[in-house]
């Protein structure tokens, strides 16, 4: 806490996720949700004058497809930052985006029944 006339500390995390990202926040059709899945478009060159964090997450999601909640735990950035660092780079062109599949539809219990009595008639 602090008294009158005394300044609030800063914390140097609230600054870094500051500069990192100009003082930007998400734009308002941003759809990048913690589950959809990201990777690099095949053939592409990071960004001229890309950042360190940029380039952390471009080589973590060159292997393959990570959601923006595992990226931003892998490189140790707010989620808010590492998802607008993602959407400047599917901007750019840098991005292939998967979404989450459709949810399955539920199957009716005499199916389930049949399919549970096929399988123990295999095993025996």
């Amino acid at each position: 806490m602090t008294t009158p006339g005394e300044e609030a500390s800063v914390t140097s995390q609230f600054v870094r996720s500051y500069v990192i990202t100009g003082g930007r926040s998400l734009p308002a059709s941003d759809d990048l949700a913690l589950h959809t899945l990201v990777t690099l478009a095949p053939e592409r060159t990071p960004p001229l004058g890309a950042g360190p964090e940029v380039m952390a997450i471009w080589k973590l999601i060159a292997g393959g497809y990570l959601s923006v909640a595992e990226v931003a735990g892998h490189v140790g950035l707010p989620v808010g930052v590492a998802r607008l660092l993602l959407t400047d780079l599917s901007e750019q062109g840098h991005l292939l985006r998967r979404a989450e599949p459709p949810r399955a539809q539920n199957v009716d219990r005499a199916t389930l029944e049949k399919v549970l009595n096929g399988l123990q008639s295999l095993i025996g």
